[in-house]
């Protein structure tokens, strides 16, 4: 018998809903794990993905993916090119492979939990190739790195970062928990593969395998490429529930939107800007970030939430001012504090590039070449101890990221307070305090770094204890990767004697 053609048994087998007669609709999907909206429960037989796929073609499709990235990677295991590619290139590597490796088996649980509690039968077949997506992230972003450890102990932190207390990797789970797993599969839905995947990581990874051809990283240009083409299938979950949503149940919509874009956005600064705009090799930087932010992310951003009848989120002028700070004082922040990293940050200084970053962001100058001017200074006479901290920086209760942008109203770095039941918590932002007011008893409990130094769970309570607690020992702490040598490229500044 003839194998029958996708489309005569696909939309079929794709709706198998069908009504319980022995137990509650509510105890099959109960709303602890289905999330709570207006939309009738009928509404969901609405529910279509795009981009159809069986299972045989999914098998077919990662077998191919698989072949082909560890191909490359078996090509070029004695090539050694991460020894080749420069201090900056090997930071992208390191912060990348730390704050996504782990998290991405994490995702696996979310779209495991779609799959199961999705509201339409299409939901959850989309789901099952999510979570084998997820996995498969996890376990090859894990195995690339694996082999570099012996070469760099810092790499071994692929697998080990999101397991410490580093206060990056407090901002991360902080992040990754909030979007898709201490919640429900509606809010996933919505958080994950629509505000996180489709408005940021699928044109991140794609811009990512570009940067590590033209720099010569095949190995990872591989790797973020068979990703990519993973991430931008299952972020169809996104947008055929706020579809729905989106006529419902408006209101909800919006909010998850505007919540987990400005939390995204956040750490997607921290990350992704710094590798753009200071590890980046100055002949390799194709553009800016904010360029990058303004050509991909705003533009597809907002066309797809204004097709689905969102607005932008209430807080843009804030975001759109952000743009052209919040990666520097970010970056700013990891260089001075650089031993709680788990990276070797580049401090991007070099003449050359100080000129590239003025051309890119006017205000730049102005606003942060002063700062860097007092580090250049302090290496120039031979104070190396005030380049580096001794104490640890405020950090917001909300992202868990360090305090140290200006407001787009005041222009000053000033944090925000609030009292809540007896507790004083502050906040980077009026949009970190406004997602934390909006739900305070899930955020309350969260505890900052700081909040744990107060409470004397780092012992000694020195700077010295806390990156005991942290889990970085003085082979895995950051460090300037040229010493500070760029300094003295700027002309000597107030010389000793």
């Amino acid at each position: 018998m003839a194998l029958l053609a996708r489309e005569e048994w696909y939309g079929v087998a794709q709706k198998l809903n069908w009504t319980f007669s022995y137990v509650k609709h509510e105890e099959v999907f109960p709303k602890a794990m289905t999330g709570e909206s207006k939309v009738p429960m009928e509404a969901w037989e609405d529910w279509d993905e795009p981009y159809k796929m069986t299972y045989r073609e999914y098998v077919e499709t990662q077998r191919d993916k698989d072949g082909g990235a560890y191909a490359v990677k078996s090509a070029l295991s004695k090539a050694k090119i991460t020894q080749q590619l420069g201090p900056g290139w090997n930071s992208i590597l390191k912060a990348h492979y730390g704050a996504i490796a782990v998290a991405e088996y994490a995702a696996s649980i979310a779209e495991a939990r779609m799959a199961r509690f999705g509201l339409d039968s299409a939901w959850r077949n989309t789901a099952v190739f999510g979570s084998l997506d997820e996995v498969r992230h996890g376990q090859i972003q894990l195995y690339f790195p694996h082999e570099l450890v012996r070469d760099d102990i810092q790499f071994d932190w692929a697998h080990k970062a999101l397991h410490t207390e580093d206060w990056a990797s407090i901002a991360i789970r902080a992040l990754f928990d909030d979007m898709f797993l201490a919640t429900n599969v509606l809010d996933t839905a919505i958080q994950l593969p629509y505000s996180f995947e489709t408005g940021f990581t699928n044109l991140q990874f794609l811009g990512m395998a570009a940067d590590a051809m033209d720099i010569g990283d095949y190995n990872f240009s591989s790797l973020m490429s068979s990703i990519q083409t993973d991430e931008s299938r299952h972020a169809q979950i996104g947008e055929a529930t706020i579809q729905i949503m989106a006529k419902y149940d408006k209101e909800q919509a919006q909010f998850l939107v505007d919540k987990m874009f400005w939390k995204a956005w956040r750490t997607f600064a921290l990350l992704t800007g710094s590798s753009m705009d200071y590890y980046t090799p100055l002949e390799h930087r194709k553009s800016s970030f904010k360029e990058f932010m303004e050509e991909w992310i705003i533009d597809q951003f907002i066309q797809s939430i204004e097709a689905v009848g969102l607005k932008k989120p209430w807080y843009w002028d804030q975001f759109i001012y952000e743009l052209d700070h919040t990666v520097h004082a970010l970056h700013l922040g990891v260089y001075f504090w650089r031993p709680t990293v788990w990276w070797n940050p580049p401090s991007g200084m070099s003449l050359e590039e100080r000129h590239w970053l003025a051309s890119k962001y006017p205000q730049w100058e102005e606003t942060y070449g002063q700062y860097w001017d007092v580090i250049i200074d302090n290496y120039q006479n031979g104070r190396m101890e005030k380049t580096l901290p001794q104490t640890l920086p405020v950090v917001c209760a909300c992202d868990q990221l360090p305090i140290c942008e200006t407001d787009y109203k005041t222009g000053k770095v000033a944090a925000r307070v609030l009292t809540y039941k007896g507790k004083k918590y502050h906040f980077c932002s009026d949009v970190c305090q406004w997602i934390f007011e909006s739900q305070p008893e899930r955020f309350a409990g969260q505890k900052t770094i700081v909040d744990r130094f107060i409470e004397g769970r780092i012992n000694p309570p020195t700077l010295e204890g806390a990156l005991a607690y942290m889990g970085l020992s003085p082979h895995d702490m950051g460090k300037d990767p040229a010493n500070g040598a760029w300094a003295f490229e700027h002309g000597v500044k107030n010389p000793v004697g």
